[in-house]
């Protein structure tokens, strides 16, 4: 089994911080001067590089698959979580969660200092206690494209990817309002493709599904996807990620996209791209393989067991190779940061850039999910960072990361 090059993985995790562009500085310039608070880059703070190599090199190169993800989240000094599933049966890979704690500061016998370390954390602002992996939600943003195509292609209001969707530069909401494409560009020719639209990640396009599909269509086919669950555990309580039925059409576009109210957990985010992954079949995600006694004797084993049949293998199909046109096609969204030459292997992904905060005062957060091998799906990512900015430059090096680890042990 070869070992990792070390000394070129903390060299690539420099470069997953995220480097502020050009339109992104002057955006921020432009809400500082229209009153809203100026925030810093996520790439201001510094890391602690060698320290974190030090403690790296410690480890065997089997240990250093989990711990691979949390030096990856530690290098975008912003909060930030990821998941990875095995899509076949729902096992968590991995989880982790940033900022973070030392857990050694609660292995201690005095009641005083155990108090005070405890207290510690919980008054940091940055709440290193939450478990962000499964307790906090955020906006998928253009990731939830993925379940606007399935609803689509599965009561045919599509007939497949290639058929073409109207995506005019500007929709029209119905309240005076409209929704555009980012940064106000056309969509292919105005009628593309929807495996175009997919990998162009148009929001007109999707918006105007959405209108056609109707909210309830929209939360069938989420809640297929583990959406709204209250009951869902892993058996650490999962927040739910919450999809309400619109019935406004300018709400019902925004929904489509991933905006407006829907909620979602980086767990969510892996198992939506799990789903398609395994056919359709959506796996009951779990987080403990296996109980044993002190006499060594097994408590408990975990049974893998099917939580839905999403979509039926013919729809996943198509929206994998929707997916893989994100990372695949020079064009799409996530060409330059996933595709297989940088990458190393096939990934099929969904990159999201979600705006929020009031009158989208906020920085946009970054999302993306994915699994990989394509052709041979063994893991499914999904990561959110908070305030990332553009999916595919903060969210998705994290997935390709991880999926390397993942892949170069097995």
């Amino acid at each position: 089994m070869d070992r990792f090059d070390d000394d070129t993985f903390f060299a690539e995790l420099r470069e997953l911080r995220p480097t502020p562009r050009p339109e992104f500085t002057a955006e921020l310039d432009e809400r500082a001067a229209a009153g809203f608070p100026r925030r810093s880059s996520p790439s201001a703070a510094a890391m602690p590089f060698a320290l974190l190599a030090d403690r790296w090199r410690a480890l065997s190169p089997r240990r250093r698959f989990v711990p691979a993800l949390a030096v990856a989240l530690a290098a975008l000094v912003v909060a930030t979580a990821v998941v990875a599933i095995d899509p076949r049966t729902g096992a968590i890979l991995a989880m982790a969660s940033f900022p973070t704690y030392d857990p050694n500061g609660y292995a201690t016998l005095s009641g005083t200092k155990l108090n005070k370390v405890d207290a510690a954390n919980r008054a940091n602002p940055s709440e290193p206690l939450l478990n962000r992996a499964v307790e906090q939600s955020y906006p998928p943003g253009s990731t939830f494209k993925i379940i606007t195509s399935a609803a689509a292609l599965s009561t045919g209001k599509v007939a497949s990817q290639n058929a073409t969707l109207p995506a005019p530069n500007s929709l029209p909401l119905g309240n005076g309002n409209t929704l555009i494409n980012d940064g106000g560009e056309t969509c292919g020719d105005g009628n593309p493709p929807m495996i175009q639209a997919f990998w162009l990640s148009c929001n007109t396009a999707f918006g105007k599904l959405g209108q056609q599909l109707g909210g309830a269509t929209l939360v069938k086919y989420a809640n297929l996807f583990g959406a709204n669950s209250s009951t869902l555990k892993v058996p650490l309580p999962v927040a739910a990620s919450v999809i309400p039925t619109e019935t406004d059409p300018a709400f019902e576009a925004f929904a489509a996209i991933g905006q407006h109210d829907d909620q979602v957990t980086p767990l969510q985010e892996a198992m939506i791209a799990a789903t398609i992954a395994n056919h359709g079949t959506l796996m009951t995600p779990y987080l403990v393989k296996q109980v044993v006694a002190p006499d060594g004797s097994t408590v408990q084993n975990a049974s893998p067991a099917q939580l839905s049949q999403a979509v039926t293998p013919a729809v996943a199909s198509q929206i994998q190779a929707m997916m893989e046109q994100v990372t695949q096609n020079p064009a799409g969204t996530a060409y330059a940061t996933a595709n297989p030459s940088v990458a190393g292997v096939a990934i099929a992904g969904k990159t999201g850039t979600a705006q929020n905060g009031i009158n989208n005062s906020g920085l946009d957060d970054a999302v993306f999910t994915c699994f990989a091998p394509a052709s041979n799906p063994q893991i499914a990512v999904g990561v959110i960072v908070k305030g990332g900015g553009f999916g595919a430059d903060a969210a998705a090096p994290i997935a390709v990361k991880v999926i390397q680890a993942y892949l170069k042990l097995h």
